[in-house]
Protein backbone atom coordinates (compact mmCIF):
# COMPACT_ATOMS: atom_id res chain seq x y z
CA UNK A 1 0.00 0.00 0.00
CA UNK A 2 1.77 3.40 -0.63
CA UNK A 3 1.54 6.28 1.67
CA UNK A 4 1.77 9.56 -0.23
CA UNK A 5 3.35 12.86 1.20
CA UNK A 6 2.77 16.06 -0.10
CA UNK A 7 5.43 18.69 0.52
CA UNK A 8 5.59 22.53 0.05
CA UNK A 9 9.35 23.26 -1.45
CA UNK A 10 8.84 27.06 -2.24
CA UNK A 11 6.52 30.05 -1.91
CA UNK A 12 6.64 33.15 -4.11
CA UNK A 13 4.86 36.12 -3.06
CA UNK A 14 3.86 39.31 -4.23
CA UNK A 15 2.95 42.52 -2.22
CA UNK A 16 -0.21 43.15 -3.89
CA UNK A 17 -3.26 42.89 -3.38
CA UNK A 18 -1.57 42.23 0.21
CA UNK A 19 2.04 41.95 1.54
CA UNK A 20 3.65 38.61 1.13
CA UNK A 21 0.53 37.42 -0.93
CA UNK A 22 1.34 33.87 -2.33
CA UNK A 23 1.02 33.76 -5.84
CA UNK A 24 3.31 30.24 -6.70
CA UNK A 25 3.43 27.35 -4.75
CA UNK A 26 6.45 24.58 -5.58
CA UNK A 27 5.76 21.26 -4.20
CA UNK A 28 6.13 17.90 -4.80
CA UNK A 29 4.44 14.61 -4.60
CA UNK A 30 6.22 11.70 -2.15
CA UNK A 31 5.03 8.42 -2.67
CA UNK A 32 6.85 5.38 -0.65
CA UNK A 33 5.77 1.66 -1.07
CA UNK A 34 7.53 -1.34 0.42
CA UNK A 35 11.03 0.92 0.60
CA UNK A 36 10.73 2.26 -2.99
CA UNK A 37 10.51 5.76 -3.05
CA UNK A 38 9.23 7.78 -6.11
CA UNK A 39 8.72 11.55 -6.11
CA UNK A 40 6.94 13.99 -8.65
CA UNK A 41 7.39 18.35 -8.55
CA UNK A 42 4.79 20.49 -9.62
CA UNK A 43 3.97 23.66 -9.31
CA UNK A 44 0.95 25.68 -8.34
CA UNK A 45 -0.31 29.35 -9.77
CA UNK A 46 -2.32 31.50 -8.42
CA UNK A 47 -4.41 34.45 -9.43
CA UNK A 48 -3.94 37.82 -7.41
CA UNK A 49 -7.98 38.66 -7.72
CA UNK A 50 -8.73 35.93 -5.58
CA UNK A 51 -8.37 37.63 -2.21
CA UNK A 52 -11.49 35.83 -0.03
CA UNK A 53 -10.28 34.59 3.03
CA UNK A 54 -6.39 35.85 3.01
CA UNK A 55 -4.61 34.92 5.86
CA UNK A 56 -1.21 36.88 6.40
CA UNK A 57 2.10 34.84 4.98
CA UNK A 58 3.41 34.15 8.88
CA UNK A 59 0.02 32.18 10.15
CA UNK A 60 0.49 29.89 6.85
CA UNK A 61 1.84 26.43 7.57
CA UNK A 62 2.34 23.37 5.52
CA UNK A 63 -1.56 22.08 5.57
CA UNK A 64 -3.10 24.90 4.63
CA UNK A 65 -0.64 26.07 1.41
CA UNK A 66 -0.86 22.22 0.72
CA UNK A 67 -4.80 22.57 0.92
CA UNK A 68 -4.73 25.20 -1.38
CA UNK A 69 -2.77 23.18 -3.59
CA UNK A 70 -5.18 20.27 -3.72
CA UNK A 71 -8.08 22.70 -4.22
CA UNK A 72 -6.33 23.86 -7.24
CA UNK A 73 -5.74 20.70 -8.60
CA UNK A 74 -9.17 19.09 -7.55
CA UNK A 75 -9.85 15.40 -7.20
CA UNK A 76 -9.03 14.64 -10.75
CA UNK A 77 -5.59 16.34 -10.75
CA UNK A 78 -5.02 14.63 -7.44
CA UNK A 79 -5.79 11.11 -8.47
CA UNK A 80 -3.27 11.45 -11.98
CA UNK A 81 -0.47 13.22 -9.62
CA UNK A 82 -0.51 9.82 -7.08
CA UNK A 83 -1.35 7.74 -10.81
CA UNK A 84 2.13 8.96 -11.52
CA UNK A 85 4.03 8.24 -8.68
CA UNK A 86 2.46 4.58 -8.50
CA UNK A 87 3.40 3.85 -12.09
CA UNK A 88 6.94 5.20 -10.86
CA UNK A 89 6.91 2.79 -7.73
CA UNK A 90 5.93 -0.03 -9.82
CA UNK A 91 8.78 0.43 -12.66
CA UNK A 92 11.10 0.58 -9.59
CA UNK A 93 9.44 -2.95 -7.76
CA UNK A 94 9.28 -4.96 -11.11
CA UNK A 95 11.98 -3.24 -13.37
CA UNK A 96 11.19 -4.15 -17.22
CA UNK A 97 13.48 -6.63 -18.99
CA UNK A 98 16.76 -4.83 -20.11
CA UNK A 99 17.94 -5.81 -24.00
CA UNK A 100 21.57 -7.14 -23.81
CA UNK A 101 24.00 -5.75 -26.36
CA UNK A 102 24.71 -9.46 -27.87
CA UNK A 103 27.60 -10.04 -29.68
CA UNK A 104 27.44 -10.75 -33.50
CA UNK A 105 26.73 -14.02 -34.60
CA UNK A 106 29.12 -13.56 -38.06
CA UNK A 107 32.05 -12.02 -35.62
CA UNK A 108 32.42 -15.49 -33.21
Amino acid sequence: MTTYTWTVTNMYTMQQPDPNYVVNVLWELTGVDDGYIATIGGNTVFNTSQTSNFIPYDQLTSDIVIGWVQADLGETGIANCEANVQTILNIKMNPPPVPQNTPLPWNN
